[in-house]
């Protein structure tokens, strides 16, 4: 009897975790505000009978596969006219105010305001339909709080301030174009343009947009390569999959055709490029499990404070930065990187052997014992970065007793993107523990690096 328990107890644990890995589909093509953008983008020509708005359990909101997609097939032909782009804006009533202006804007920005502006419509808007399925608030650092910057890794926390500084700023130097809109808003102008609303739309734009190349004109300053695209948008991002996206010219839609297809009922992907999971959280709010593209990036804040009893580290960074050696250090599941190694190559010779650093800097090994030296830092910099990565998971759990909704989805953004770390940096340690181990490895990197 009591075996026999204990043989349930682990069928039930087996179905349960079968049954949690299983995903959850709820459609959304009922819902009024889907109702009315495919009614929306049908009058401007398109029509999907393969794909339908779905609402996943592992990534929000999605589009499903109601046919069986297969290897080569176009999933999406979105006609130019239902796509926004400068040339909407361009030819709508912000025109004259942007064809007149000087200094001429960034397309981005024209972009961002026609956004702001239409949103300010309502239902009066044109664009209504769309601009209603569009995100209240986004999980990108331009949202992100002091306290969710504060549990970030030290690389990715310098470049989310940056985006956040980027964005403020786009919003103070352009006070005089905006004042300028406000015989076309119905409320004053400083209640419609405000940094909260420049900001969604920034991030909107910048999250959502696809690359579509279009011809300069004498009323916008910059390259214009965005274009938003109501539906196709709907698409979201895994790094195993490949398609096959681009602007037809002949049949003037932006198309996307499947390369591996996608089996009936299924969420269907696209690939936003081979990027890692702290290039997806900067750029588009997200962090993508088991990501083959990630690594930890190794600051050289974090370098200097290892090695700082070396008196002769100053001129050793100077030396790397010079021959611009300080920038993408990383580690991998396998291991460091070949730059991170080759720095730490360099950063382990004595004075006597300074005349090799260039012969290192192209990927000479110096000697065993100095290649167990490197090992072994880069075994000690993985062991600091998993306590910060420690450190700042214990932090985010303690915020997210304490937080509101908006700043609770940040900080499992952050979560998300430090559990990635975690896992990197643990196989890393293995590795490296490995090769410590077994000293023919070490004979073997230099072999490889020669």
């Amino acid at each position: 009897m009591r075996g026999g328990s204990r043989r349930s107890g682990r069928a039930a644990r087996k179905r349960r975790k079968k049954q949690e890995s299983i995903v959850q589909t709820v459609s959304l093509c009922h819902q009024p505000q889907y109702v009315r953008l495919m009614k929306f983008l049908h009058q401007r020509g398109f029509t999907s009978s393969l794909l339908q708005p779905a609402l996943f359990t592992d990534t929000g909101r999605g589009l499903q596969a109601l046919k069986t997609i297969k290897p080569g097939q176009l999933i999406i032909s979105l006609p130019e006219s239902c796509l926004l782009t400068t040339s909407t804006v361009l030819d709508s009533y912000l025109g004259q105010y942007i064809k007149s202006w000087k200094p001429r804007l960034s397309p981005l920005l024209a972009l961002c305001v026609f956004l702001v502006c239409e949103r300010h419509r309502g239902e009066a808007s044109d664009w209504f339909p769309y601009i209603d399925v569009l995100p209240m608030a986004y999980t990108c650092p331009a949202y992100f709080t002091d306290e969710v910057m504060a549990v970030l890794p030290t690389c990715v926390r310098r470049r989310a301030v940056e985006q956040r500084e980027a964005v403020r700023e786009i919003h103070s130097l352009n006070q005089d174009f905006v004042k300028s809109l406000q015989p076309i808003l119905s409320q004053p102008v400083e209640e419609v343009l405000t940094y909260e609303a420049l900001r969604w739309a920034w991030c909107s734009v910048n999250t959502r947009s696809v690359f579509m190349s279009h011809p300069s004109n004498s009323f916008l300053l910059g390259q214009d390569v965005y274009a938003l695209a109501p539906f196709l948008d709907l698409l979201n991002h895994r790094p195993d999959v490949q398609v096959k996206a681009s602007f037809n010219d002949v049949t003037r839609c932006y198309e996307i055709r499947s390369v591996s297809g996608t089996l009936c009922y299924q969420q269907a992907f696209i690939n936003y490029g081979s990027h890692d999971n702290q290039r997806l959280m900067l750029e588009y709010g997200f962090v993508s499990p088991c990501n083959p593209h990630s690594v930890v990036y190794v600051d050289t804040g974090v370098l200097t404070d290892v090695l700082r009893g070396d008196r002769s580290l100053d001129q050793k960074i100077k030396f790397l930065r010079e021959n611009n050696f300080l920038h993408n250090l990383t580690v991998s599941s396998e291991g460091p990187s070949w730059r991170l190694l080759t720095a730490l190559r360099l950063l382990s010779l004595p004075q006597t052997l300074y005349h090799q650093w260039k012969a290192v800097l192209l990927g000479q090994v110096v000697c065993e014992d100095r290649e167990e030296w490197s090992i072994q830092t880069a075994k000690t910099l993985c062991q600091r970065l998993l306590q910060d990565t420690h450190t700042a998971l214990e932090k985010i759990s303690h915020l997210l007793q304490q937080c509101d909704q908006p700043v609770r989805e940040q900080l499992h953004v952050a979560m998300s993107l430090r559990q990635e770390e975690r896992c990197i940096l643990g196989s890393c340690l293995e590795a490296l523990g490995d090769k410590l181990r077994q000293p023919e490895k070490l004979s073997s990197s230099q072999r490889d690096a020669s």
